[in-house]
């Protein structure tokens, strides 16, 4: 199947690139200017992808580009990784965030309508404030800022789009980024781990299966779903057992110590039943994702190299 990526330089549309490429012709758009192509580090997508798939300079608010990129492309799916997220300042601002989070997914649908082409777009599990938890497609959304409101408003429940809501954690392109594990691979020392922070969302391997399943094995799904693990964790958990997991991997690493806390109280755990009953699809508990994550982690250390 020919799938367009976009956002494929970020931390979730790297893995969905290169992990997708090992089944389909995948084609990725960047913001900027064109990565170095080398199997390291430095290049996003580990050398999995050709030079004429990665389409550089994209600027997905000008439809006239993205609509041309559709016709000489011509991809069966759209995967949308491209998103402001509120560890930026742009993301926490409403005018970027809304421009990015609610306007361009709405266009791309129109776009991909007309087309004849699936879309799967990611949503967020920070559409609800989080006082109270297991939250199913059917609860009432409450974002309590302007990041949240922005995904909820940027959600699409019609055909040809499946929207997936969910939370995410990996490792992001040469290692540099804002997100939960690179954080905390910088760091060193004691850092803290809220102990009232409720956590049900997956590794990016973890949620790229899923796309891929969605791609090969349920062309028809629409709608919106909940993606998550069964297992809701703390971060104080989380990370505690990432910690553990780095640790005992060994290597030159210099691993923080994660020190209870008790953090602002939010609980934003999805519960997946409708996803599991429609697709087959159950996620893995969080061993076995950290494991996989840990290797990873492991891996580039040790040269960047992987072939996975």
């Amino acid at each position: 199947m020919r799938v367009l990526v976009l956002g494929g330089a970020g931390m979730l549309g790297h893995e969905l690139a290169s992990a997708l490429a090992g089944r389909h012709d995948v084609g990725v758009t960047v913001h900027g200017p064109r990565p170095p192509r080398r199997r390291d580090r430095s290049d996003p997508w580990a050398g999995a992808l050709p030079a004429n798939r990665i389409f550089a300079g994209l600027d997905v608010r000008c439809q006239d580009d993205l609509a041309g990129l559709l016709a000489d492309f011509r991809p069966e799916a759209v995967v949308n990784a491209v998103g402001l997220v509120k560890q930026r300042p742009e993301g926490r601002t409403a005018l970027p965030a809304v421009e990015i989070n609610t306007v361009f997914p709405h266009r791309l649908a129109r776009l991909c309508r007309i087309a004849g082409v699936r879309m799967v777009h990611v949503s967020s599990d920070c559409v609800f404030s989080g006082r109270r938890g297991r939250y199913t497609e059917d609860d009432q959304p409450d974002p309590v800022d302007v990041y949240g409101m922005s995904k909820l408003l940027g959600e699409i429940r019609e055909a040809p789009v499946v929207t997936l809501r969910t939370s995410i954690i990996g490792l992001e392109p040469a290692g540099r980024g804002s997100g939960l594990v690179e954080w905390f691979l910088a760091q060193t020392g004691q850092v803290s781990g809220y102990r009232r922070a409720i956590y049900t969302g997956l590794t990016t391997m973890e949620f790229a299966r899923v796309v891929d399943r969605l791609l090969t094995k349920h062309e028809d799904l629409t709608g919106l779903w909940h993606v998550a693990t069964a297992e809701a964790i703390t971060k104080h958990e989380l990370l505690t057992r990432l910690a553990d997991r780095l640790r005992r991997a060994g290597g030159s690493r210099a691993v923080a110590e994660v020190v209870a806390a008790e953090g602002p109280a939010c609980d934003r755990s999805l519960l997946a039943d409708r996803f599991a009953e429609a697709t087959g699809y159950t996620a893995p508990g969080w061993d076995a994702m950290l494991d996989e994550l840990v290797e990873r982690i492991t891996l580039r250390d040790d040269g960047g190299r992987r072939d996975g």
